[in-house]
């Protein structure tokens, strides 16, 4: 079987170095295509391919339909909203994420920002200490729960919710159920965002849940830009001049953001969650390893579409 390891963003050289290794080893054929200016270089690249590994590069109905081969598209990392699922379940094409690969890296990054903020960006003006403030985490998977644990080692107070969790597996995860979302947020001093971006959660989080944080209150965001209301949230930061956003995915209004709010606001230059060594690896050799067990075995234990 043919493998296009497809990366906008590369994987590192030993990552692609291990990718090939496995899928070779395993009796397929790798090509690599990274650094691509337009996705019509990535549309051409598919025609004859059986599978495809991407980071954050985007699966359209175009690229699929251009792969009249493709069996499965493995995204290394936990979101796959860049992936057509509708059009890859049409085309019989299966869609795996790597979860939890990428995770450590994320939960780090969200509590260096809370510190980043509490301490002003760094600046010369008198910050505040994390310890003994109380973080509300939104969904309480992979990385939630490796920020909890985190926060807490740093003797913070860890309140949790998520949907698809009953209240005893978030305390087994170590944190204090929330009643409801408006209790999270009411409740908190930081609170970490970690849902999907879905028809149900995009715009999800505007100005009366952000306006419910506590005096001084800091969101954190390292999911995706999509969940925030953009206009609620600049309307929050307006109303609630103690308030701060910091994110790991700049959001549209960030000019005006930045404009108004001054040092209140951050957004890294470029999504950073993944972005290190450990899981560009990780991520990278996991999803080879689940390309490699598709072929062999058909396993699709990590499989995120249905047809």
């Amino acid at each position: 079987m043919k493998v296009l390891v497809a990366t906008q963003k590369p994987f590192s050289a030993a990552a692609v170095s291990g990718i090939k290794n496995i899928l070779t080893g395993a009796g397929h054929q790798v090509e690599v295509l990274e650094n691509y200016a337009e996705q019509a270089e990535f549309v051409a690249a598919v025609a004859d391919v059986d599978a495809i590994i991407i980071r954050s590069d985007k699966v359209t109905a175009e690229v699929i339909a251009a792969a009249p081969k493709l069996k499965i598209v493995v995204r290394a990392g936990a979101g796959y909203d860049n992936v057509d699922l509708q059009a890859a379940s049409a085309a019989k094409v299966v869609v795996m994420n790597t979860p939890g690969q990428n995770a450590n890296a994320v939960a780090e990054l969200a509590i260096g920002m809370m510190i980043y903020m509490a301490r002003t960006q760094f600046t010369p003006s008198t910050g505040s200490e994390i310890m003994g403030k109380t973080v509300g985490i939104q969904a309480f998977g992979n990385v939630g729960r490796l920020v909890g644990q985190k926060a807490a080692a740093l003797g913070m107070k860890v309140k949790a919710i998520d949907p698809f969790l009953p209240a005893e597996k978030i305390v087994e995860g170590g944190a204090v159920p929330a009643e409801s979302l408006e209790d999270l947020y009411a409740t908190s001093n930081y609170v970490s965002i970690h849902i999907p971006a879905t028809p149900q959660t995009v715009r999800s989080i505007g100005y009366d849940l952000i306006t419910k944080m506590p005096k001084g209150g800091v969101l954190v965001n390292t999911a995706r830009k999509e969940v925030i209301d953009e206009a609620g949230l600049a309307k929050a930061l307006e109303d609630r001049t103690d308030l701060k956003y910091a994110t790991d995915v700049a959001p549209d209004n960030l000019a005006e953001l930045k404009e108004k709010f001054g040092a209140r606001v951050y957004a890294t230059p470029k999504k950073m969650g993944a972005q290190t060594a450990e899981a560009n690896m990780n991520a990278g050799l996991a999803a080879a390893n689940q390309i490699a067990d598709f072929f062999a075995t058909g396993n699709t234990r990590f499989q995120v579409n249905k047809f």
